[in-house]
């Protein structure tokens, strides 16, 4: 007989880790499938930080759930002792015209965020590392910060753990389908049966998700981290703020204060200037004339940082054609499977309260939270 469980979670990284620990905390029988081990960075949570914040300059509609992932996140790192948030401030810099300024303080005035505005020789002044151009101003928001990707994704499986959750490692799903009043799972390994699926499948929701009528694309990302010529003190997270900045051109970086000692230095990253992939043929190599043009555009706003190149590493974006995600039962599963995917490179702020959202919609099968911007409906004709 196929081992039965309420829930089924397909894919452990961010979204499914915050999701197994949800359902399990409300009493769920959980069975977590991940393709590969515990914590690893074949995906899109890795790489030491990620940014936090709550002026959003993607949609003011994102806010209420950036509130409540807030919470979330505190305790989370009170429930399991580990290192997750470091709120060290920061600045959303550009034109004032400019998507990352003027969305950022858009979101702030609608719900009443504590913001300051900065003109370029305040900036200057406050952080020191920073160079702005005279034309260029900047929000500053002091519950700014980063978050810890690698500490985060351990910490709900512990809790999920703690809480009975099933969890197999190294066990990819291979198919699924309708059984009875809710799925059949199989694996090499098995076959499983459960009421509801929830599949979080991160880069590989083009390959799985077929049906869901979204057209993913699939991003290369590059994340640096140098050694700023002065040392890391500058950098240290009491005096730098994360960053976002967006240039003239629309170039957007984003960068973090100097977290892990002074042998790993700072990191950057540019946003959403990458190639298009897949998960299976990704180039995991960082060329030279990468690092040169990261090195170069650094030249110009944070000119201390790329004193000596240190190491760099590769992740994915999975974007939809408007950036925003897809939470949302199946449009053609809608009484047996919940999907969440299509985070296009903003997503892991949001973590632990789409776990939240993926227990209620798996469990009552409707949640509280505003999720109608994320309905896949929404892109169904979109060309492919």
């Amino acid at each position: 007989m196929s081992p039965s469980y309420d829930v089924i979670v397909i894919g452990l990284g961010g979204m499914g880790s915050a999701a197994a620990h949800h359902l399990s905390a409300r009493g769920a029988r959980v069975l977590g499938l991940e393709k590969f081990g515990p914590v690893h960075n074949r995906g899109s949570s890795h790489g030491g930080s990620r940014i936090t914040r709550q002026s959003y300059f993607e949609d003011p509609a994102y806010v209420p759930l950036l509130l409540r992932s807030y919470e979330l996140y505190e305790d989370l790192q009170r429930a399991t002792g580990r290192d997750i948030a470091v709120l060290c401030g920061g600045v959303m810099i550009g034109r004032p015209d400019s998507r990352t300024v003027a969305g950022s303080l858009r979101s702030a005035r609608e719900w009443d965020l504590p913001h300051e505005m900065l003109d370029a020789k305040e900036i200057r002044r406050r952080f020191p590392t920073l160079a702005p151009k005279d034309d260029e101003v900047a929000l500053y928001e002091r519950r700014a910060g980063l978050l810890r990707p690698e500490n985060t994704v351990a910490a709900h499986l512990q809790l999920a753990t703690r809480q009975g959750a099933d969890l197999h490692f190294e066990e990819p799903m291979t198919r699924w389908e309708p059984y009875r009043d809710g799925v059949r799972v199989h694996t090499a390994e098995n076959t499983y049966t459960a009421g509801h699926l929830v599949i979080c499948p991160g880069a590989w929701a083009p390959r799985l998700l077929t049906d869901v009528g979204v057209p993913f694309d699939v991003e290369r990302q590059v994340m640096y981290w140098f050694q700023p010529r002065d040392g890391i003190e500058p950098f240290h997270s009491r005096h730098h703020p994360v960053y976002i900045w967006e240039d003239a051109a629309g170039v957007q970086i984003y960068g973090f204060p100097a977290i892990d000692g002074p042998r790993l230095g700072a990191k950057v990253a540019f946003f959403r200037k990458g190639d298009v992939t897949t998960p299976e043929t990704i180039d995991r190599t960082v060329h030279d004339h990468e690092v040169a043009a990261m090195a170069a555009h650094l030249e110009g706003c944070v000119p201390d940082l790329p004193g000596t190149f240190l190491k760099a590493a590769t992740c994915m974006y999975t974007n939809t054609p408007d950036e925003h995600f897809v939470i949302a039962r199946h449009p053609a599963h809608p009484d047996s499977t919940t999907v969440a995917c299509g985070f296009s490179g903003h997503g892991f702020k949001f973590v632990p309260v789409v776990g939240e959202i993926l227990a209620d919609l798996a469990l009552a099968g409707a949640t509280e939270h505003p999720i109608g911007l994320f309905d896949p409906a929404r892109l169904a004709a979109a060309p492919a």
